[in-house]
C-alpha cells in the first residue's frame, strides 16, 4: 500500500530543501524529463493547428464548467437508464464510506485498480484497507510505488523519482518469484506481468478513475499505455469507477477534442494506445454491474473562484510538469500532495484550502512555460499570482498568519515608499550600502533579521549604481558640452 499524505502538508520551502539534497533523485528526475520534453515537441510540431486545438479544448472545457449542474444531471440520467447506478459523494469521507459499502457488497475482499489519481486524492486504498479490503494497483509505475511503500512523484509517471536498479531491488523483495529478476526493463515488466495476470483472472470487483463522462450518451472514457486498465474494465464482474465532477463533458465531438489534446501533451504519443469507452451495462459483455461515483471534495468551492476556476480545465496531462525547473530539481514529494508541480501548486491549494497548504502558490519562479504548453491553455502564473493574493489577505484575516501578515506590512511599506521620490532614492542608497555587508547574501550575513526569508534559497546581486545616478552623470556630461557617458558609437560611415 502506499504511503498516506499528510493531512497538512509541510511548507514547501522546507520540503524542498531536503529533496534537494538527494542528487540521485534530481538525476532521474532530469534524465526523465528531459526525455519527455523532447518527445512532445516533437509530435506536437507534427499539428499545424496545434493553437487552435488548444482553444478548442479550452472552449470545451469551459462549457463544461459552465453548466457543470445541468451535465452531471444528464450524465445521470443516461448512466441509469442504461443499467448503471451513480452515486454522489460530496466529499472524501462520503466517497471513501461509498466505495467501501459497494465492495463489500459484492463479497469480495479484494479489488483491482486502474490508475487513478483521483483515488488517490481521496486516500481509497488506507481506507479500503482500513475495511480489511486488499487494494491491488495493476499500473506498472503505481505497482512500484505500492510495492515500496512509497508516495507518488509525478502525475503520469509516479515512479519517475526511480531508476531501474531501485525498482529491481523493489520487486526482488515483494514480488513472488522475482528473487532473481534483472534490471533490463523487459525482465522487469515481465515479472509484473505475471505477478498481475493471475488477478486480473481470479478478482471479482475493480476500481477505476475516469478521464472524461459524455453527458449526452452517459459514456465514461479511460485512456492508459499497457492494457492493464482495460483488464480491468472488462474481466471482472462489477465496475466501480470513481469520477471528479469537473471530468464530464457535453459532448462526443468535445471528447474527440481532448483526446486529440491528451496523448500529444502528456506520453508525446499520437494517439494513447488503450482508450476504453463504456456506456452502462452489455449483457454477456463485460461487467455485469456498473456504478459511478461522482465526487466533489472541495471542487465546486475552485468553481465559485472566477480566476481559479480555470484550474478546473486540467486535463492532467503533466505537461507542466515536465517544463517547470523548480519541479525538476525538487521533485513532485516536495509538494506533499498527489497533484505536484505547477498544477498541483494551484490545485492543492484551492481543493484542501490555502490555510492547510499556503505555501504550493510560491513553489514556481513564475516563469510561464507551464503555460505555454498546456493543452487547455490554463494560465497558471496568473492563478498562482491571485492565489498568493488571497493567501496574503485571506489567512492573515483568519489570525493563523504564516508569514501573511509580515508580507503584507512589508508590501505597504513598499508601496509609501515608491510613491515618494526622494524615499524612493533614500532606500535605493540603503539597499545598495546593505547589500555591501551581506556578501552575495548567504550564510549568516545572509540570515540577518528581515532578510533570511530570501536569501536562503536566493543569491543577492553585488550593489551597483543606479539608472537615476547614470541619468544624472549623462545629463551633466551635456551640459558640459562632452559627449554623453554611455552613448553609442558612431557607425560605419557616419560623420565624427
Amino acid at each position: 500500500m502506499s504511503a498516506r499524505w499528510p493531512t497538512v502538508p509541510e511548507d514547501f520551502p522546507k520540503a524542498a530543501a531536503r529533496t534537494l539534497q538527494d542528487s540521485q533523485l534530481r538525476s532521474n528526475l532530469g534524465h526523465a524529463t528531459t526525455a519527455i520534453r523532447a518527445k512532445r515537441a516533437g509530435v506536437v510540431g507534427e499539428v499545424p493547428d496545434w493553437e487552435a486545438l488548444r482553444d478548442e479544448g479550452a472552449a470545451a472545457r469551459d462549457r463544461a464548467l459552465r453548466r457543470l449542474d445541468e451535465h452531471l444531471v444528464l450524465l445521470e440520467e443516461r448512466v441509469t437508464a442504461l443499467g448503471g447506478h451513480v452515486h454522489w459523494a460530496p466529499d472524501k469521507e462520503t466517497a471513501q464510506r461509498i466505495v467501501v459499502d459497494l465492495v463489500r457488497g459484492t463479497g469480495s475482499d479484494e479489488v483491482i485498480k486502474v490508475k487513478s489519481l483521483l483515488t488517490d486524492e481521496l486516500e481509497l486504498n488506507p481506507a479500503l484497507g482500513d475495511a480489511g479490503i486488499t487494494a491491488q494497483e495493476t499500473d506498472l509505475a503505481e505497482l512500484i510505488v505500492q510495492l515500496g511503500g512509497d508516495r507518488q512523484s509525478h502525475i503520469l509517471v509516479p515512479a519517475i523519482h526511480r531508476n531501474r536498479r531501485e525498482i529491481r531491488d523493489i520487486f526482488r523483495e515483494t514480488l513472488p518469484n522475482a528473487e532473481d529478476v534483472s534490471d533490463d526493463p523487459a525482465d522487469l515488466a515481465e515479472a509484473a506481468r505475471v505477478h498481475l495476470r493471475e488477478q486480473f483472472l481470479r478478482v471479482p470487483v475493480a476500481i477505476s478513475g475516469a478521464n472524461a463522462a459524455v453527458a449526452e450518451t452517459g459514456t465514461v472514457a479511460v485512456v492508459e499505455s499497457e492494457g492493464n486498465g482495460r483488464m480491468c474494465l472488462t474481466m471482472p464482474k462489477t465496475l466501480i469507477t470513481v469520477m471528479g465532477i469537473e471530468k464530464v463533458l457535453p459532448t462526443w465531438e468535445d471528447l474527440g477534442t481532448i483526446l486529440r489534446l491528451l496523448p500529444r501533451s502528456s506520453t508525446g504519443e499520437r494517439m494513447n494506445p488503450y482508450t476504453s469507452l463504456w456506456t452502462g451495462v452489455t449483457p454477456g459483455d463485460g461487467p455485469e454491474e456498473f456504478h459511478l461515483v461522482l465526487v466533489d471534495a472541495g471542487r465546486t468551492t475552485v468553481l465559485a473562484d472566477p480566476v481559479g476556476r480555470d484550474a478546473l480545465r486540467c486535463i492532467r496531462c503533466s505537461a507542466c510538469l515536465n517544463v517547470c525547473p523548480v519541479y525538476e530539481r525538487t521533485g513532485g514529494q516536495a509538494y506533499e500532495s498527489i497533484y505536484p508541480g505547477p498544477i498541483g501548486a494551484i490545485l492543492t491549494p484551492q481543493l484542501q484550502g490555502l490555510d492547510t497548504a499556503p505555501t504550493l502558490p510560491w513553489a514556481s519562479s513564475l516563469c510561464g512555460a507551464c503555460y505555454e504548453v498546456c493543452p487547455v491553455k490554463i494560465d497558471i502564473p496568473r492563478i498562482l499570482v491571485h492565489l498568493r493574493g488571497r493567501v496574503t489577505e485571506e489567512t492573515d484575516a483568519s489570525g493563523k498568519g504564516h508569514h501573511a501578515g509580515a508580507e503584507r506590512l512589508s508590501m505597504r511599506a513598499a508601496g509609501r515608499v515608491m510613491s515618494s521620490r526622494r524615499a524612493y532614492e533614500a532606500a535605493q542608497k540603503a539597499g545598495r550600502l546593505g547589500l555591501t555587508f551581506v556578501q552575495g547574501g548567504r550564510g549568516a550575513r545572509g540570515a540577518l533579521p528581515g532578510l533570511s526569508g530570501w536569501t536562503q534559497s536566493r543569491d543577492l546581486p553585488q550593489p551597483e549604481g543606479s539608472f537615476r545616478d547614470w541619468w544624472r552623470q549623462r545629463e551633466a556630461g551635456r551640459a558640459d558640452g562632452d559627449a554623453p557617458p554611455g552613448a553609442a558609437p558612431h557607425g560605419p560611415g557616419e560623420d565624427a
